[in-house]
């Protein structure tokens, strides 16, 4: 995802506008100024000073981009210069105005204050002095509208900040996402090959049918653990890559996954109800994953023999849970699965739900969790 750059819109429209501006303003004061010329079309020095102040404002002004600060000052005091020497009140006070709004709408926001400060304070002197041309109520009135310039400066530099905190929060969002999915993936079937390779290195003299049941488990597995593997990595391809052609992992690949358990010597059985519609796609995935987790940490861990899943929706959620016979943990321990349990407790918070994971207190390990059906509280599980 490409940054926000406030400095693409810091006036309407960009550069153009910003051209415009200058050559607008640069028009009208030539169009001002030529009242001033004498009968027979001569230029006074004073009228020829003006002219080439007024250019020199609005021709640095197009350099604002690079030295907004430079271009602020001298746009401020090449336009108090001209006010001084022309006795037309020229638009030409457009360009500072504009070179304030640009420097507090990319943050410098120390500059643009003391520059409408200059402003107003030379405004003021000149009522003072009393040169005729301004009094107390346009001071006034111009001081109204530079504050006004620069807290809407200000104000959309605090969108721009906002809008870039916000892209770079998503993309740290989608990181964690991805790395969770690859950490349940990868965790899940290293342990099924690891526990199948075990297995049938011990049959392999004994029993080599059963040894070459389990080598056929490991490529099964394997196969299953690329898949899943190419749809996670999927949002990382490029935009004119193909789309990785696996599907992604729900409960309706949860028999593919109980198969892939099998070999381990685990008897797993599922219990359903209420689950006639299709889930919402995070919440399914959700499901999927802490399911998966919980056989995972079952085999590496428990010794269990047995496993009940139970899976029960109600229309608002999704009641989860995942019972083993197995040794379990002692309770506040953190054992090998506990960043494990942690994973699957995130999933859930991210839905707006909760998991927990404990010993039974008939004996085995139970992860018992409460999706939401409502949506997601958070963009961290959006499906790959």
């Amino acid at each position: 995802m490409p940054p926000f750059d406030p400095l693409r819109r810091r006036l309407p429209g960009g550069l153009r506008a910003e051209h415009a501006l200058a050559l607008a303003a640069l028009v009208l004061v030539g169009i001002a100024e030529g009242q001033r010329l004498g009968p027979d079309g001569q230029a006074s020095a004073a009228l020829l000073t003006s002219w080439l102040l007024a250019v020199a404002v609005c021709a640095v002004f197009l350099l604002r981009r690079r030295h907004p600060v430079a271009v602020g000052w001298f746009t401020v005091v090449g336009t108090g210069a001209y006010y001084l020497l022309s006795t037309v009140d020229g638009p030409l006070a457009l360009v500072p105005i504009a070179a304030l709004y640009g420097l507090a709408s990319s943050g410098r926001l120390q500059a643009a204050v003391v520059l409408a400060a200059v402003m107003i304070i030379g405004v003021g002197a000149g009522a003072l002095a009393g040169t005729g041309d301004v009094n107390g109520t346009a001071v006034f009135m111009l001081a109204g509208w530079l504050i006004a310039v620069v807290a809407l400066g200000a104000v959309w530099h605090g969108r721009a900040a906002f809008a870039e905190e916000e892209a770079a929060l998503r993309a740290t969002q989608e990181r964690l996402r991805i790395a969770r999915e690859l950490h349940d993936v990868v965790g899940h079937s290293m342990s099924m090959i690891n526990i199948q390779a075990s297995a049938a290195l011990h049959r392999l003299e004994k029993d080599p049918a059963q040894a070459a049941e389990a080598l056929a488990a490991i490529k099964t597995g394997s196969r299953e653990g690329l898949r899943d593997l190419r749809g996670a990595l999927g949002v990382l391809r490029q935009v004119d890559e193909d789309a990785p052609g696996a599907p992604t992992a729900g409960l309706e690949r949860l028999e593919e996954l109980i198969a892939s358990s099998a070999p381990t010597g685990m008897a797993v059985t599922v219990e359903k109800s209420g689950i006639d519609d299709p889930l919402p796609a995070t919440v399914d995935l959700a499901a999927y994953r802490i399911v998966q987790e919980s056989l995972t940490n079952a085999a590496k861990h428990s010794g269990a023999r047995h496993i009940v899943i139970r899976l029960r929706a109600d229309g608002s959620h999704l009641s989860l849970s995942v019972e083993d016979d197995g040794q379990g943990a002692r309770p506040g321990a953190a054992g090998p699965g506990a960043s494990g349990i942690a994973g699957m407790t995130e999933r859930a918070r991210a839905l707006g739900g909760t998991l927990t994971a404990a010993p039974r207190p008939t004996g085995g390990f139970a992860v018992r969790a409460e999706l939401p059906l409502g949506g997601e509280k958070s963009t961290t599980e959006r499906s790959a």
